[in-house]
Order: structure tokens, then C-alpha cells, then sequence
């Protein structure tokens, strides 16, 4: 009998597979150095923005998590290729719920680079973008995008991904799944998929019941960014109203 909902996934996720590697043949064709440095430098952004949640030992893990593995300048070719291999086997022994977030992951991705790479293109045609990036023109550019609506629906992915973690971290048979899958991963050929898959995990699982108060506080504080940009704020990188560190807000 067939899982219509694991069937709808496996769906989703080859789709965004898909979406993801027609990226890397031409969403990014002739801007591919330009868009890597853009990449490390929103990177750099997103570390000071959150530096509390990176310097906590209770969130490390997950906020490098988001930052390297779905905001960074991570190459994810070779994860893509081993999904574009897996995928088949993924849709029969993995849960739906577990391929809907593998989904959300990619999409967050394919988004973000598809909005990098269209803001790349801006900074290099009007404002003679080369070898670094100079944060006026980077804010100017984004204006000029004016793709406020996708940068939106960027973050609620965030959210929906840190809201999917949370529902699967909790079950032992994924735990456990993983745990025994990391040999044959390996030996297939798919360490890199595995590794991905096991970072998260582990990552929201050392949260606990904090998950949602992590996730909860980048999506507010993007928000406010985005927000600021859209408003001409003179400053819109700097969040002076933000209320005390994400330590605090923790209890640590």
C-alpha cells in the first residue's frame, strides 16, 4: 500500500532538489566569485547579529547549525548529489514528516542563494561590487531589489524548519536511525547527507524544550532587520532595541 504523504514528500523534496541544482547550472552563471564573497560576508552579519546565541553553550550547536548549514557559504553540491541518489530509498524507509523538513531545508537554501545571487547581480551592476562588500551599498542594493515579500518567506522557512526539528528530535527511532545509518552512509558514498542530518539532530537536541525560544529569537531579530531596511533606517544592520542577550532570556 502506498503513503500518499510520503509519496507527496519524496515529491517535494526531489522538486526542490531540483530547484537547487538547476541553481548551480545557471541561477549563478558568471557572478559565482562575487556571490561567494557576498556569502561569507552575510555569514560574518549573522555571527555578530547572534553572537549570544553562538557564545551560550546550550545553543551553540544549533546556531551554527542555521548559520554554516543554511545561511552560510557551505557548498552543498556534493549533499545534493548524494540526495539526488538517495531520494528513492529516502521515500521508503523515512517517515513523511522527516521529508517534509529535509524539503524545508532545501527550499530555505535554494531561496537564499536565488535571492543572493539576484542582489550579487544589483551590487555588481550599480555599484561596482568586486572583491568586498561595502555594507551602504550592500543595504542600498537590497532596496533596490525590493524583494521584501521573498525575504519574508525566507524567514518563516527558518521558522518552520526550527519548528519541524522540534517535532522530530524527541523520537528515540530516529535517534537511533541515524546512529546506525553512519557506516553504510559512509561506505555509499553519502557521508556528507548523513552528516547534515546528524548535525541538526543532535544540535536541537541538546536545546531540549529551549528549541523554541532559539528559533522564536532569529526570526525576530531578521525581522527587525528586514524591517528596518525596508523603512530607511539609517543603520538597519544594528538592532539597538533588541532586549538583553539571549543568555538572559534563557536563564543562564
Amino acid at each position: 500500500m502506498i503513503d500518499h504523504d510520503k509519496t507527496a514528500g519524496a515529491t517535494r523534496l526531489l522538486e526542490q532538489l531540483q530547484r537547487s541544482q538547476a541553481f548551480h547550472t545557471d541561477g549563478a552563471a558568471g557572478v559565482e566569485r562575487e556571490l561567494d564573497i557576498l556569502r561569507r560576508w552575510q555569514s560574518a552579519r549573522l555571527a555578530r547579529t547572534h553572537a549570544d546565541l553562538l557564545a551560550n553553550p546550550r545553543y551553540r550547536p544549533a546556531a551554527e547549525f542555521f548559520l554554516d548549514e543554511l545561511y552560510g557559504d557551505r557548498d552543498l553540491r556534493q549533499r545534493e548529489h548524494d540526495l539526488a541518489r538517495i531520494v528513492p530509498v529516502m521515500s521508503r524507509v523515512l517517515p513523511e514528516h522527516v521529508l517534509h523538513t529535509a524539503a524545508l531545508a532545501l527550499e530555505l537554501n535554494a531561496l537564499s542563494r536565488e535571492l543572493d545571487a539576484r542582489l550579487t547581480r544589483v551590487l555588481i551592476a550599480e555599484f561596482a561590487f568586486r572583491d568586498r562588500v561595502d555594507e551602504a551599498a550592500y543595504v542600498a542594493a537590497y532596496r533596490r531589489c525590493n524583494s521584501y515579500d521573498s525575504r519574508r518567506h525566507q524567514i518563516e522557512l527558518t521558522e518552520r524548519l526550527g519548528r519541524d526539528l522540534q517535532v522530530i528530535v524527541p523520537k528515540r527511532f530516529i535517534h537511533a536511525a541515524l546512529k546506525l545509518a553512519g557506516t553504510p552512509a559512509r561506505l555509499a558514498g553519502l557521508g556528507e547527507l548523513h552528516r547534515f542530518l546528524e548535525t541538526g539532530f543532535h544540535a536541537f537536541r541538546h536545546m531540549g524544550a529551549d528549541a523554541e525560544t532559539f528559533v522564536a529569537t532569529i526570526a525576530r531579530r531578521e525581522r527587525a532587520i528586514l524591517e528596518q531596511i525596508h523603512a530607511g533606517h539609517p543603520r538597519p544592520l544594528e538592532l539597538t532595541d533588541e532586549p538583553g542577550g539571549y543568555a538572559e532570556l534563557a536563564g543562564d
